[in-house]
This record gives structure tokens, C-alpha cells and sequence, in this order.
């Protein structure tokens, strides 16, 4: 059967209630970087503004931004990004009253299926049997290989295992990939792997702690900076392997953004977080299926960057589908307590669900 997309809803404009709304009040931004006063805060939904009599919608959007008229259309702007003069909507009623309707059901308009009052299992767990998500994830890749724009949020467990850094490579070489964000770690031990067969000293195919491995990581950072990047030691010193080569090898985006705890950092590490912050929401504009595996903090940042929704060109609005992937139960579920609340967990260790993943597509 052929894979189809969620079919989108949107509001009912015939409305009383949405017919008789006001106009959305903008006011204009009197200092630089700070909002006036009763500013509405963005969420990831789709969300509308009545101008001039009539429903538009905000294309981008994403959490705790602002909404801005910019000559007919909506912007979205995080804070420090404001300007004096830019005209920010205002209002704190998001029912459509202070004419902004934040709409959080286009996606389950029409849903038949009621929940129980009672029932067990309903959260996710250890115990959850996960293959519908893997079949689902499976046919969405297909489907978005050739129609969409896919994220991947990796974490420096992803590195640790020779089979699993194999899996993402082959996803890489395949077309399923389209951007990967990720901290210095992520690139450090997978270096360290293809560099010295290693990740934080430990095997990457037999798991056994090598004599002196502890230097492994850094010795891996030190000689990368002595080249300038990562593509030049990736070229001076034969690397044929691993994450970092498949994304130069395929010219995939790799943001890596810095963290207190970094090593050297590699040399092409956002070492400002604002600067790194941009860089990663340029690919999560442009995402339609969002993957994070075993990064809690970095999966936390970018569920507050990506909205439920995309508008493509056509003014299709389609999902934008979001996976939380960790072996801990309190990290899949915490994206929820963040606001996320489109996000689906699949509790599991990264190198198991990668090499999953690509049996899956038969790679």
C-alpha cells in the first residue's frame, strides 16, 4: 500500500466565533531585543492571525518565538533577533478572542478512535512493543527520501559501535539523510574510530578497553586541528569510514555546536551557542522528519526549534514528524514536559535502532 502523509485540517473559519474576532494587535518593538509588553509567545502548532478580516497563517513557526508583520507576511523571531520598529503581535487569549487561534488539531481532525477511560500501557516504556514505529518509520523514510527533508540529532553513543557507525553510513550513501546535528563529541569519537579503531578508548568492534586508550580521543582532536578540519584529515590521513567521512563524502550539512565540557574542539565547532543555535534551525526549516538519538540536552534544543508542520511550496501544510530515540525512558519522555508534544519516543539503545533501521530498508 502506498505510504500517504497525515492529511491536514485546518480551522473552521465560518466559525461565529472566528467571524467575529478582532483584528490581532501589533505593537512596535521600542528597544532592540525586547519584546513590549503582552507579546504572544510562539508554540510549535500552527498558528493564525486575523488581519484585516481575514486568517493568515504564520509559515514557520516554532516555541517561546515571536509572531512579526513583515509587509503581508508573518514572520517568526526568537528575542534576539528583535528590532526597534518590528511590529510584534500581542495578546495572551489563543482561542481566536484577541484575533490569534493556535490550532494544535489540524492533524486529528476526523479521528475516530476514542481513548478508554481506563486502560494499561498508555505511556511509553521498556515495555512497549515498538514495531509499528519501526514499520511506520521505515515507509516514512521511503516516502521522505524523495519528498522531504531529513534531520538526524546524533549524540557520540552512536559512534561507539563499528556495526552501528556502518548502518548510518549506508542511510548516508542511500539518499536518508539531509543534515546532521550533533555535538564536538559525536565527531570527535567517530574520528577516533576511523583514526584508531576506537571511541574513547574502548573497541568499536570488540568493546575491550585498549592500553592507553584514554588518549585515543585526544590524540585524534590534536592531530584534526594540526590539519585545520576535519575534510583535511579526512584526506591527509586515508579516512575511508564512519559518519563524519559519509556526510563530507556526500556533502551532507554536519552542524556541530560546542558545549562547557568540549575537548579541543574540532575546528569546525560553533564555539558561540547563538551562532550554533542558527546554524542548527537553518536544516530544521527545511525538516520534515526529525531523528534524535541518545543526546538528551541536544534533542531538547531542537524540539524547541522544529514546529508540527511545514508549509511546502505548493501552501500544502504536511507534519513534520519528530522521533525521540534513547535506551533512558526519562529522556524519550522529558520532550513532552518541554512542550514537544508531537514527538515520538522509541526506547532503545542508538546502535541497535540505527542497525534496525537499516535492515529495515534493506540496505
Amino acid at each position: 500500500m502506498k505510504f500517504e502523509l497525515e492529511q491536514y485540517q485546518p480551522p473552521d473559519f465560518s466559525a461565529r466565533k472566528l467571524v467575529n474576532a478582532p483584528n490581532v494587535v501589533w505593537k512596535a518593538v521600542e528597544r532592540d531585543f525586547v519584546a513590549p509588553d503582552n507579546y504572544h509567545a510562539t508554540s510549535i502548532f500552527p498558528e493564525y492571525y486575523k488581519v484585516d478580516g481575514k486568517w493568515i497563517l504564520a509559515e514557520e513557526s516554532r516555541m517561546d518565538c515571536l509572531a512579526v508583520w513583515n509587509d503581508g507576511r508573518i514572520d517568526v523571531k526568537e528575542f534576539r533577533h528583535l528590532k526597534q520598529g518590528d511590529l510584534v503581535a500581542c495578546g495572551r487569549r489563543e482561542n481566536g478572542e484577541d484575533g490569534i487561534l493556535v490550532y494544535p488539531d489540524g492533524f486529528r481532525a476526523g479521528e475516530e478512535e476514542k481513548s478508554e477511560a481506563f486502560a494499561f500501557r498508555q505511556r511509553r516504556s521498556r515495555e512497549t512493543a515498538f514495531s509499528a514505529d519501526y514499520k511506520f518509520l521505515q515507509e516514512l523514510l521511503n516516502y521522505e527520501r524523495d519528498n522531504g527533508y531529513v534531520v538526524w540529532v546524533m549524540g557520540p553513543a552512536c559512534t561507539f559501535d563499528a556495526s552501528a557507525r556502518k548502518a548510518f553510513s549506508k542511510l548516508v550513501d542511500n539518499g536518508y539523510v539531509d543534515a546532521v546535528l550533533a555535538g564536538n563529541a559525536l565527531a570527535t569519537h567517530d574520528l577516533e574510530g576511523a583514526y584508531r579503531r576506537t571511541a574513547l578508548g574502548q573497541d568499536i568492534r570488540t568493546q575491550r578497553c585498549m592500553p592507553n586508550g584514554h588518549y585515543n580521543h585526544i590524540d585524534t582532536l590534536n592531530r584534526v586541528r594540526s590539519y585545520g578540519s576535519m575534510e583535511k584529515f579526512i584526506e591527509e590521513e586515508g579516512i575511508d569510514n564512519g559518519i563524519v567521512y559519509s556526510c563530507i563524502k556526500n556533502n551532507i550539512p554536519l552542524v556541530l555546536t560546542g558545549s562547557i565540557r568540549d575537548d579541543g574542539p574540532m575546528p569546525e565547532v560553533y564555539a558561540d551557542v547563538y551562532q550554533g543555535q542558527d546554524a542548527m534551525r537553518d536544516c530544521i526549516r527545511k525538516a520534515t522528519t526529525v531523528i534524535c538519538m541518545a543526546s538528551m540536552l541536544h534533542t531538547i534544543a531542537t524540539g524547541n526549534m522544529t514546529p508540527a508542520f511545514r508549509v511546502l511550496e505548493d501552501k500544502t501544510v504536511r507534519p513534520v514528524y519528530f522521533y525521540s530515540v534513547d535506551i533512558s525512558e526519562f529522556a524519550v519522555n522529558k520532550l513532552g514536559d518541554r512542550g514537544s508534544l508531537a514527538a515520538r519516543s522509541i526506547v532503545t539503545n542508538a546502535q541497535d535502532f540505527m542497525i534496525k533501521i537499516r535492515k529495515g530498508l534493506k540496505l
